[in-house]
């Protein structure tokens, strides 16, 4: 199995800003659940600390192989939430292994 683990930071948004922004985010990560085939598990946990340098969201989704991955990155749903998340102007870290 392959573990995509996927952090996410906004950028320039007030602290009465985040809570909504991260929420649709969440909600649009979870949206992909049962839409595309090769995604095994997601989940999407919210940093408890809003005012911090650390990243604000992470994703944690599982694919059977390297290739299911692969498809999962230009599903048209994945692009979907990929050009939303371009609004919110993010740092991404990524990281994908074996397990």
């Amino acid at each position: 199995m392959i573990n995509h683990l996927v952090l996410f930071k906004l950028k320039d948004y007030s602290i009465e800003q985040k809570p909504a922004i991260i929420a649709e985010m969440k909600s649009l990560l979870e949206g992909l659940n049962g839409k595309i085939d090769e995604l095994k598990l997601i989940e999407v946990g919210v940093n408890y600390e809003l005012e911090t340098k650390n990243f604000d969201l992470a994703l944690i989704t599982h694919f059977d192989s390297i290739g299911d991955l692969d498809k999962y990155r230009v599903h048209p749903e994945h692009k979907k939430v990929i050009a939303r998340f371009a609004e919110f102007n993010l740092d991404r870290a990524a990281v994908d292994y074996e397990f």
